[in-house]
C-alpha cells in the first residue's frame, strides 16, 4: 500500500503526454456541464419542423451521456412548459415521424435514451423536463406530487421541510425524478435485526413508492396521444413504473412517510479478507453490518487491500462522537477529482500507461482515508438526505456495469465472498499477462424488494420490469457494480467473464438497467444470448411479454423509442 502522507497530495504535476490536471479536470467539468442551448433560427425550424407547435421554444442541443462515451450535437430539443405542451408534442411527433426521448440529467451509461451514431439531421426530438416539470406539492400527509424533472435533491430537500423523508435513495443528487424511476432506480438497505419498517417506505426502488402516474399514451379512440392517468392498481402501471424509456412520465405520486435521522460510520481499516469472508465466518463480515445496521456500502479500489465501508443506522438523536451535518455531499474529496487522482488518470489516458492501475487503486483508497479524517467525515449525523446523497457531477466520470443478484437475506454474505473471490482471481491473473482491465472500484450494496404492500394501496401493481421485482424463493438483491475509466484496454472481455459467472451462479440475477451489460469480448450491450435469452428470462417469458405489450400498446407507433430499445424490448 502506498504511504499515506501528505505528501500524495501535491498542488500541481507536469505534463504527461500533453495531458495536465488542468486539462483532465477542465474535461471532467465539461462533462458535468448543462449542454449548450442554441437557439433555433425560426425560419430553418419551420423547414425542418413544420407546424411543429408555436407556443413550444425550440433550440439546438448537444446530448452526451455520464461518461460522454454516448454523444450526439446539433439535435432539435424543446423544453414544453407544462404536461399539455408535452402531450402537444408527442402528437406533433407522431404525426410526422419523428421520435421523442425525454431527456433529464443525462446521468447514464446505457443507451436507452439516445444512441450512439444519433446524427443531427436525425428525426429525433429531445425533450427536456428539467427545466419546467419540477413543481412539488404534498397531497396528503403521506403523498407528495412531484413532476419528473425535478431533481432527487430537490424532491428529498422538499420532503426534508415537512419532515418527510426516503429509507433509501441513490446517491447522487443531480438525477431527475423520472429519470430514476424509469430505470428502477434504488439506495443500500434491508430491515436491521429486528427492525419494522416505518408505514410510507420501502426497502425496494423507488418506482415501488409511486402510487399513480401521469403519462402521454396513444388513445386509439381520439386517434391521438393524450395525457392519462394511472392509479397503481391498474394493471397497465405495471409496465409504466419501469418502463426503460418507452414511455414519458410527466408526473407522479408518490407514497412518502416521516423522516429519519442518520448516522453514517466510514471505515477502512477491515480488510477485504474479513469484510468478504466465506458464509459463516466469524469478524467484521458484511453480514455483521446489515444485521445491525441493514445499510451498508462497499467501495473496494482495484488492487487494494482495505476496502470503504459505509454503514447508516437509523439514530433519532445524535451519538456523541458523530458531526451533525445539516446539507448533504459531506466527501468533498470525492466531490473534486484529487491532484493525485488526476495525475495518474491523465497519465494511463494518455500515455496508454494501463500498468498504472494498482498504483491508482491505491491512491484512490488513501484519498478516501486521509479525506475522510481530514474532513472530518468518517462519523456524521443527520436528516436521511443528508447522508444519503454524496455524489456530485463534479466526481470522476467512470464507466459502471451493474447487476442485481435476488437471493434470500440469508445468503447474502455467500453471494459477497463467492463474487469478490472470483474477482480478485480473475483481477489477478489478468495481471500476471499484463492486462489490468479495472481501474476503480467494485461496488456493492443491499437492499431488499419491490413488495408492493410497501405502498399501502388495495391492489397494488408489482413493477414488471424492476430488478427488484419479487421472484420466489427471494427477499433481498445484492447490487454488484465494477467501475472502470472509459477506453480501458480488455475491460470488455473481464466483464464478460464477470457477467457470464454471475448468470451461471446466480439464477436471480438481472441486470441494472442505467449501466453496462450484454458484454462481448470488446463491446458492451451487443452480446445476443443475453438480450435475446437471460435479461427476458430473468424477469419470466410471461411477465417480459406482458411488460412489452403494455408499452406497445400504449405507444403503438415507438414514438418514445431507439434503434436500440427496438431491437431489445421485444416479445421472446
Amino acid at each position: 500500500m502506498t504511504d499515506r502522507s501528505a505528501n500524495n497530495f501535491p498542488d500541481s504535476f507536469p505534463v504527461q503526454g500533453g495531458w495536465s490536471r488542468r486539462g483532465f479536470l477542465r474535461s471532467a467539468a465539461a462533462l458535468a456541464a448543462v449542454p449548450v442551448l442554441l437557439a433555433a433560427d425560426p425560419a430553418v425550424a419551420a423547414a425542418e419542423l413544420p407546424g411543429f407547435p408555436a407556443d413550444v421554444a425550440l433550440y439546438r442541443s448537444a446530448y452526451r451521456n455520464w461518461v460522454g462515451e454516448i454523444t450526439a450535437d446539433g439535435l432539435w430539443a424543446c423544453a414544453p412548459a407544462d404536461a399539455d405542451q408535452v402531450r402537444t408534442v408527442v402528437d406533433w411527433a407522431w404525426r410526422n415521424g419523428w421520435r421523442v426521448r425525454a431527456r433529464g440529467s443525462s446521468h447514464g451509461w446505457s443507451p436507452l435514451t439516445v444512441t450512439e451514431g444519433t446524427a443531427a439531421d436525425d428525426k429525433v426530438l429531445l425533450v427536456d423536463t428539467r427545466t419546467h416539470l419540477t413543481a412539488l406539492s404534498l397531497d396528503s400527509g403521506a403523498e407528495v406530487r412531484a413532476g419528473t424533472g425535478v431533481t432527487m435533491e430537490a424532491l428529498l430537500t422538499f420532503l426534508e421541510d415537512h419532515g418527510l423523508g426516503l429509507t433509501a435513495t441513490p446517491a447522487p443528487g443531480d438525477l431527475t425524478l423520472g429519470g430514476a424511476l424509469a430505470i428502477d432506480a434504488h439506495g443500500t438497505a434491508v430491515p436491521a435485526d429486528g427492525e419494522e419498517p416505518l408505514p410510507g417506505h420501502t426497502y425496494g426502488s423507488l418506482s415501488n413508492l409511486v402510487v399513480s402516474l401521469t403519462a402521454v399514451v396513444w388513445d386509439g379512440d381520439a386517434g391521438a396521444y393524450v395525457l392519462r392517468t394511472f392509479r397503481r392498481s391498474e394493471t397497465d402501471c405495471a409496465a409504466l413504473l419501469t418502463h426503460l424509456g418507452r414511455a414519458f412520465v410527466t408526473e407522479v405520486v408518490l407514497r412518502v412517510g416521516g423522516d429519519s435521522n442518520l448516522r453514517c460510520v466510514s471505515r477502512t481499516d477491515i480488510p477485504a479478507d474479513e469484510l468478504f469472508a466465506a458464509a459463516g465466518s466469524g469478524g467484521r463480515t458484511l453480514d455483521s453490518f446489515l444485521t445491525r445496521s441493514g445499510r451498508v456500502e462497499a467501495i473496494w479500489f482495484a488492487f487494494t487491500e482495505y476496502p470503504w465501508l459505509k454503514e447508516w443506522s437509523v439514530a433519532p438523536a445524535r451519538p456523541l462522537a458523530s458531526r451533525h451535518v445539516t446539507s448533504p455531499y459531506n466527501y468533498p474529496f470525492s466531490d473534486i477529482v484529487p491532484t493525485v487522482v488526476a495525475d495518474l488518470v491523465g497519465r494511463m489516458v494518455s500515455d496508454a500507461a494501463w500498468y498504472l492501475a494498482p498504483e491508482l487503486g491505491n491512491a484512490q483508497l488513501d484519498v478516501a482515508s486521509l479525506g475522510l479524517v481530514a474532513t472530518l467525515s468518517s462519523d456524521i449525523w443527520g436528516a436521511s438526505k443528508n447522508t444519503l446523497l454524496y455524489v456530485r457531477p463534479t466526481t470522476l466520470r467512470i464507466n459502471a456495469n451493474g447487476y442485481a443478484v435476488l437471493t434470500r437475506r440469508a445468503e447474502v454474505q455467500r453471494v459477497v465472498h463467492e463474487f469478490t473471490a472470483f474477482y480478485r482471481e480473475r483481477l489477478a491473473a489478468y495481471a500476471a499477462s499484463g492486462r489490468f482491465p479495472v481501474n476503480g472500484s467494485v461496488e456493492i450494496r443491499v437492499t431488499g424488494l419491490d413488495e408492493p404492500a410497501d405502498v399501502g394501496l388495495a391492489g397494488a401493481q408489482v413493477p414488471l420490469l424492476s430488478a427488484l421485482r419479487p421472484r420466489d424463493g427471494a427477499d433481498t438483491a445484492v447490487w454488484l457494480d465494477v467501475l472502470t475509466l472509459p477506453g480501458t484496454p480488455s475491460a470488455e472481455a473481464f466483464l464478460r467473464e464477470l457477467e457470464e459467472f454471475l448468470f451461471e451462479r446466480y439464477e436471480g440475477t438481472r441486470v441494472e438497467w442505467s449501466k453496462g451489460w450484454a458484454y462481448t469480448e470488446s463491446d458492451v450491450w451487443s452480446d445476443e444470448e443475453v438480450l435475446g435469452t437471460r435479461i427476458p428470462g430473468s424477469f419470466g417469458g410471461a411477465v417480459w411479454d406482458a411488460a412489452v405489450e403494455t408499452l406497445d400498446r400504449l405507444d403503438p407507433h415507438r414514438v418514445f423509442g431507439n434503434g436500440f430499445l427496438d431491437g431489445v424490448l421485444v416479445r421472446r
